[in-house]
């Protein structure tokens, strides 16, 4: 049986944005959770660069998910 709708690549493509975003605002948040301990606040532009480089595995690992559960949806309605 063949795979049906959309790769991987092309859900993490398309989901990318939204995990890079989301792991920008953790690390800034992060960020100011460690600031009550004494350490720096990063700035935006470091929390978004950090963001942006979390964000890839975080978002290649959601979309192989999401992936599997459409494969496995797939199988399931085949039988």
């Amino acid at each position: 049986m063949t795979e049906q709708g959309w790769s991987t690549r092309k859900i993490a493509l398309v989901l990318y944005p939204f995990g890079a975003g989301a792991a920008a605002v953790n690390v800034f948040f992060a960020s100011l959770i460690f600031s009550w301990v004494g350490g720096p606040v990063a700035s935006t532009g470091w929390s978004i660069g950090l963001g942006c480089v979390i964000g890839l595995p975080a978002t290649w690992y959601f979309a192989r998910h999401i992936r599997h559960l459409m494969t496995t949806a797939d199988k399931q309605s085949a039988t």
